[in-house]
């Protein structure tokens, strides 16, 4: 499955459960750790954990599995599929960490550009 099938099943399965705010950073030249950052807003706890487990269902019926998760009842629910993280947030923690903001404004890594 390609990165961008991927994305598509995250997105569609985060917008499915009401999440907020889905944004997708391309982080390809920036860092090595993934292609892609979704971020994304639920608003609870017990939302927040939907969000991801909803995300992890879809992706599980293609047999893809985080290779990491992080973060049970803590506002923020991160799943590693390796090109791609889900960061599911309550908007509090959102807002604090704001993600988007840091990886807008990284500069592209030198060594990964072709």
């Amino acid at each position: 499955m390609t990165a961008q099938e991927k994305l598509n099943i995250i997105i569609n399965a985060a917008d499915e459960l009401k999440a907020e705010n889905i944004e997708t950073l391309d982080i390809r030249e920036k860092t090595s750790i993934a292609d892609y950052f979704v971020v994304c807003t639920g608003t609870s706890d017990r939302h927040v954990a939907s969000i991801a487990d909803k995300v992890s269902e879809r992706l599980a019926e293609h047999k893809i599995k985080p290779i990491r998760t992080d973060g049970d009842h803590t506002g923020w629910v991160l799943h590693d599929y390796g090109d791609i993280v889900l960061h599911v947030m309550r908007d509090e923690q959102r807002q604090f960490y704001d993600l988007e903001t840091l990886w807008k404004n990284a500069q592209p890594n030198p060594d990964l550009q072709a």
